[in-house]
């Protein structure tokens, strides 16, 4: 459980008001409830992050429950998928349940309702039944069967559940109040006609319910004590209730629904059915497609379970709708393979490099360190001859002062290998440059101690030989989307905002060999170029690899001015809390590894968090104030925004008061300096 002065979000804060109140720890129970009805997505993984990081806090089970009442649109492969993602992302599930182990239970209750006369059949069309629920601001019209006598009722019920009757010809709907000032209460559908082979039950049914219906019964069932669901849920939550009252025991637990905002990603889209359609209108691959946003195509791509658990941690749980950066997700990916890929040389588009003074035929084996985040990586081997590949972009036969890499006269250094000086070039018949012919310094060996491998230039560049390199094919990836918000416009498809310049196939890269031994569950960084995994469709003498993120966030800079264009346009309430929220989690994301950084590096930090604090309120970091004394990096960074806020004219309010108090006692030196600086 988290430190007592630690910030808690607000649906931690519901759990552990109602445990002051007196519910049993011990009762806590959560679920995740999918309609295996596709993939799930970046923005399911919020929710499993939640109520499974719920059921680790409070030591408490979580079911994985599939909402499985519409066959004709599940299928088996979903249900296998969901479980393999929720696996991989490294969550444990309680039960695996499904709403049709309830059918016969909900079945039941239907008929325990008819008998009540809480509910008739109805045969009215859809359209007749929408014209006649009304308005927000006016009543609705009863159904002229909603008064049918209990006996006919139930013979109709009975019959539909046969299969006697058509699709779309009978429904069973409950009788609460078609005047209700809830929509949602206006004598609402419990049960439809459908004729499809379900996955599980085969043909024994013909009827299924509603997910209304079946969604808190079946939480009633599996005694889940907290039933968290995203907004759009909120205005069922009556309904929630009215069903649970109709059947609970009160020796039972009874479940409570909440709600949380959904997440939803720039520069993409989240919808199940908008992905079905990428996938069907061949758009994308399919479901795993590594410009997809969904959890499989984001393994495919090469992103961690750490990288995703962390997204969801730092981007947060909220009340209100809003937009999270996607840049925000592709930092989290790059802060993890930081950490754990090994670095390795790869060449993208090659030029030949010949040393003239190298020995001819000589060869010799040279170490390059796997990760320098790392002390007891290791390194591996790279074999160095007369003849290299280097990248095209890292030669200019006419380099201005600006341009630090090779070019005629100019040294540079080759990764873990010497310093080479281009002196002259073969070109073809076009003018083409096919080969640079350089010098090298035999005593300017990386790691030999001597006096010229002291030596500075300025530039370093990547290379592999040319007699050892490997083939492969590289796949490189860019957003799916050229618009931040592809689906909300009004007159526009969100198909119409495809990037054309999405996927970018290299067919011939050169690699060093230590890549043939690639392990397709392993990140490897390709040095200077962006980090990449090994896809599932390579084969042995064809191997493919992905790339998963550049080293820098090169996209937002390259698309500035359109992105500006997009977010004028874009509609307030969908723009505004995205900027603030992203600053905060930026400020969050940096104190953590503020207490890892000295020197410039702690200064570059601080100043970028001062930067990120000219969007943040005061009202979004006051609750940060609570953070344990034990996170000092977070505790600074919250100090240093407040610092910000203050500056520009905020009120010094009694808990930011209280707040800095604590800093100048804290036992953090950077702290102390930190909160000096306030007047």
């Amino acid at each position: 459980m988290k430190d007592a002065t630690e910030s808690l979000n607000f649906i931690e804060h519901i759990i552990e008001e109602d445990l002051a109140n007196g519910f049993p720890k011990e009762k806590l129970c959560f679920r995740f409830p999918p309609e295996p009805n596709g993939y799930l997505h970046i923005g399911h993984a919020a929710s499993i992050c939640l109520n499974f990081g719920l059921g680790e806090k409070y030591n408490a089970p979580v079911n994985l429950r599939f909402d499985d009442t519409n066959p004709a649109k599940e299928e088996q492969e979903y249900v296998d998928a969901i479980k393999r993602d929720i696996s991989w992302l490294g969550f444990k599930w309680a039960n695996e349940c499904y709403s049709s182990d309830y059918f016969q239970q909900l079945y039941d209750w239907a008929v325990r309702l008819i008998k009540q006369g809480k509910a008739y059949v109805d045969q009215q069309s859809s359209e007749q039944i929408a014209e006649q629920k009304g308005t927000p601001t006016s009543p609705g019209t009863p159904s002229p069967f909603r008064d049918r006598s209990l006996a006919e009722n139930l013979d109709l019920f009975e019959r539909m559940k046969n299969g006697e009757f058509a699709p779309g010809t009978y429904l069973l709907r409950a009788k609460i109040d078609m005047a209700s000032p809830n929509m949602h209460m206006r004598d609402p559908i419990l049960y439809r006609i459908i004729h499809a082979h379900h996955h599980r039950t085969g043909d024994t049914w013909n009827i299924y319910p509603m997910y209304d219906w079946a969604h808190g019964e079946s939480d009633y069932i599996e005694q889940v004590s907290h039933s968290l669901c995203t907004l759009e849920f909120k205005a069922h939550r009556e309904l929630y209730d009215w069903y649970l009252d109709q059947i609970v025991d009160p020796t039972l637990l009874r479940p409570k629904q909440r709600e949380f905002a959904r997440r939803n990603l720039s520069f993409t889209v989240m919808s199940k059915r908008k992905l079905l359609e990428l996938v069907q209108k061949k758009v994308v691959t399919g479901w795993d497609d590594p410009r997809m946003p969904t959890i499989s195509g984001l393994r495919r791509r090469g992103y961690t379970p750490n990288s995703i658990r962390n997204f969801s941690e730092v981007a947060g749980i909220a009340r209100r709708e809003n937009v999270t950066d996607v840049s925000l997700l592709e930092f989290c990916v790059r802060e993890d393979l930081n950490q754990s890929a090994t670095r390795v040389m790869a060449v993208l588009n090659p030029i030949k490099v010949v040393i003239q003074n190298y020995p001819e035929g000589q060869e010799e084996i040279l170490h390059l360190e796997n990760n320098p985040e790392k002390t007891d990586a290791g390194t591996h081997e790279v074999p160095f001859s007369k003849e290299l590949y280097i990248e095209r972009e890292d030669f200019k036969e006419e380099a201005d002062s600006k341009f630090f890499r090779l070019s005629i006269g100019q040294e540079v250094r080759l990764k873990s290998a010497y310093i080479i000086k281009a002196e002259s070039i073969v070109k073809d018949a076009d003018g083409t440059v096919l080969e640079i012919h350089c010098s090298y310094d035999s005593e300017s060996k990386s790691g030999s101690g001597t006096e010229a491998s002291q030596r500075k230039v300025k530039s370093t560049i990547h290379w592999v030989s040319v007699a050892h390199a490997i083939q492969a094919e590289v796949r490189e990836y860019d957003r799916l989307f050229l618009d931040e918000s592809p689906d909300t416009h009004e007159s526009k498809s969100y198909m119409d905002f495809i990037n054309p310049n999405s996927l970018k196939v290299i067919k011939k890269a050169y690699l060093e060999p230590h890549l043939s031994q690639a392990n397709p569950n392993e990140s490897y960084q390709f040095q200077r170029l962006g980090y990449f995994t090994l896809d599932s469709e390579s084969r042995e003498g064809k191997l493919v690899f992905n790339k998963t993120v550049g080293l820098k966030d090169t996209w937002a800079k390259q698309n500035a001015a359109s992105t500006n264009k997009q977010q004028t346009a874009a509609k307030p309430v969908a723009q505004a809390p995205q900027e603030t929220k992203s600053a905060l989690n930026e400020i969050q994301y940096i104190g953590k590894k503020l207490t890892n950084l000295s020197g410039d590096k702690l200064e570059e930090a601080l100043t970028n968090i001062r930067v990120q604090a000219e969007n943040v309120t005061y009202e979004e970091l006051e609750p940060l104030f609570g953070t344990a004394a034990k996170k000092v990096g977070t505790r600074i960074a919250v100090l240093v925004a407040l610092t910000v806020l203050l500056a520009k004219g905020t009120s010094k309010t009694p808990a930011a008061s209280e707040f800095i108090a604590s800093c100048q006692s804290d036992e953090s030196i950077t702290l102390r300096e930190e909160a000096a600086k306030i007047p």
